[in-house]
């Protein structure tokens, strides 16, 4: 069996409230992006794959092995939760080893293994510098280390780059395609830049139901010919917005320069426009609250 995730028929209920909605897909190795906004149900997927909580139906397997196997999935699973903050009080080469014992791992693979680790995510030079002191980058990278210092064959990552500033963000993506190479890394995130610059294949999860399963190209592909920019006046732009989904504004003055989505050409002046990740985006989640409502 390779490097796998199939998922069928997940249902996850917390009480009333149903989180995961019927979710089927299959993850192959390297970068899988999990895209929905916050609330979606990404977080309850995520713990799901990571032992964290029990599915309510359905069928996991990751790599051939039922979820329901914990021992053997923890093995194989490394995870990086939204808020990684543990050890304060602890170094970043003390609080790693530490994570490193509760992994199994005996003392002289530690040391080898610990420096390797805080030197493949750049933080050789902070090996004493205490968590708490770190800025969210380093504590993110930090994260990533214990994830996979024990080999995982599949990492988890939940939210990542939420409140990085651009300059981390773009490193902590590269560290993330860099360790996809030889396994599964699913991000899970409501950033749609951060899905764009790592990910072919993808998912779209909103209120618990997978609106969309498939290359970011395919994602593209529906929104393509749709896709107009123009310059208008900043009195119209109200009226504009009722009438289109307008995915971004640029003002200038009393001039706003305008990206917005129309079955056919808007206004005379506009120009079809090449689409991205997020005009495709806002364009399935329109649609999807268009259909519901006529419902």
């Amino acid at each position: 069996m390779g490097i796998t995730i199939e998922i069928k028929d997940l249902s996850k209920n917390y009480g009333k409230k149903q989180a995961l909605k019927h979710v089927d897909l299959q993850i192959e190795q390297g970068m899988f992006g999990l895209l929905g906004p916050n609330g979606a149900g990404k977080t309850t997927l995520m713990k799901v794959l990571t032992t964290l909580t029990k599915k309510s139906g359905g069928q996991v397997r990751l790599c051939g092995v039922p979820v329901e196997q914990c021992g053997q999935i923890r093995q194989m699973i490394g995870y990086l939760p939204q808020d990684f903050s543990m050890y304060g009080n602890m170094g970043a080469y003390e609080a790693l080893d530490y994570l490193a014992v509760l992994s199994g791992i005996e003392k002289k693979k530690r040391a080898i293994l610990v420096p390797q680790m805080l030197e493949k995510v750049n933080l050789n030079d902070q090996h004493k510098t205490k968590v708490k002191a770190m800025s969210g980058g380093m504590k993110r990278r930090l994260g990533i280390a214990q994830a996979i210092i024990h080999n995982p064959k599949i990492i988890v990552v939940d939210e990542p780059t939420a409140g990085l500033d651009p300059e981390e963000r773009v490193r902590f993506r590269n560290l993330l395609c860099e360790i996809a190479k030889d396994r599964i890394v699913i991000l899970s995130t409501h950033i749609v830049g951060d899905i764009e610059a790592t990910c072919e294949n993808i998912a779209v999860l909103n209120l618990g139901e997978i609106l969309f399963r498939g290359t970011v190209s395919e994602l593209l592909q529906a929104v393509r010919g749709k896709v107009y920019t123009l310059e208008v006046s900043t009195l119209e732009l109200p009226m504009i917005q009722e009438k289109f989904l307008v995915t971004g504004i640029l003002t200038n003055g009393s001039t706003a320069n305008i990206k917005l989505i129309a079955d056919s050409v808007p206004m005379q002046e506009a120009k079809l426009a090449e689409p991205d990740v997020e005009d495709a985006y806002m364009y399935l989640m329109n649609c999807t609250s268009a259909s519901k409502g006529r419902q």
